[in-house]
């Protein structure tokens, strides 16, 4: 095996999300120890054409990683189908896997995150994911925190995983949702605060189509945890209205922690102290009706 993950980096029809993800990520302290795989998926529609030939256009000059290797989607297989397939793809091959979507700036040491815990993780199997995004918490919260903390819930913007945990990830939602029991469905929902089961019933419905969704409840159902940094090592630039599956949305906005992390976890268990900071946050992330709709105000003005 390879001594650094490889990084899966997922775009679509977005050049310039594309660039910037890519220039903070050439950055980073591991870009070039570590092999880049670019997975482009092919235009759904004619008029997604012309955007889809430039973010591959921009690919094909990729430099600064160990090696970038491009795949090339002749169709359109769609978000959730494309990182499947491609991290299942990856992790066939190289056991771990560091994914991307073309949304994401990250910190110059996001990958010496990933990469670290990986290692120190790899013999456990309760821990199944290693997210590298951390909601805007209160100060006065997550500076009570350590630097890294084990939770329930994975996050998708910047995530890593092994194939021992990813060989648990079922896509069939209506297994999933057959194995919860209505107070499992309110432990999933973070005891209510966050839409986590709404979307599984969405997911089944047809609404919407999301992988993480399914691959959180996988986790959830095997008792799984997830190491998450205190301070956020990325930030989502794709709630701008250009993405296929995000509005404009200012809610989640961070700052990216500048500095390296130097402490992981020894004890397996989710921190108590972690969950109720970000229960508190997920319960107030609307705000009052005021701020609703003064938001909503700014979205409609910027459109």
């Amino acid at each position: 095996m390879q001594k650094f993950a490889p990084i899966a980096l997922f775009v679509y029809n977005r050049p310039e999300h594309t660039r910037r993800t890519l220039k903070f990520l050439q950055q980073n302290h591991l870009a070039a120890e570590s092999r880049l795989f670019i997975f482009s998926d092919g235009p759904k529609q004619k008029s997604d054409e012309a955007k889809v030939a430039e973010v591959r256009a921009l690919i094909q000059q990729v430099d600064g990683f160990k090696s970038v290797e491009l795949v090339l989607r002749n169709n359109n297989m769609g978000l959730a189908n494309s990182i499947i397939n491609g991290v299942s793809q990856l992790l066939n091959e190289y056991g771990r896997v560091i994914v991307f979507e073309d949304d994401l700036i990250s910190s110059p040491f996001t990958l010496q995150y990933f990469n670290e815990a990986l290692d120190r993780y790899q013999q456990e199997d309760k821990v199944m994911h290693i997210g590298a995004y951390m909601y805007p918490l209160k100060p006065e919260q997550s500076e009570q925190l350590p630097e890294t903390f084990f939770y329930r819930a994975a996050t998708s913007w910047g995530w890593a995983t092994w194939d021992r945990a990813w060989k648990y990830f079922n896509p069939d939602v209506n297994e999933l949702m057959n194995q919860f029991s209505p107070e499992m469905k309110h432990q999933f929902a973070i005891e209510g605060s966050m839409n986590y089961w709404k979307q599984m019933r969405e997911l089944k419905w047809g609404r919407n189509n999301s992988w993480a969704i399914r691959w959180y409840a996988s986790i959830f159902l095997r008792g799984g945890l997830t190491l998450n940094p205190a301070h956020s090592l990325v930030s989502n630039i794709g709630h701008d209205g250009s993405g296929v599956h995000s509005g404009i949305n200012e809610i989640y906005n961070v700052s990216i922690h500048p500095k390296p992390i130097l402490f992981f976890p020894d004890v397996l268990e989710e921190n108590t102290s972690a969950y109720e900071a970000i229960k508190h946050f997920l319960s107030k992330r609307k705000g009052t009706l005021i701020q609703r709709l003064l938001r909503f105000l700014r979205q409609q003005f910027r459109f």
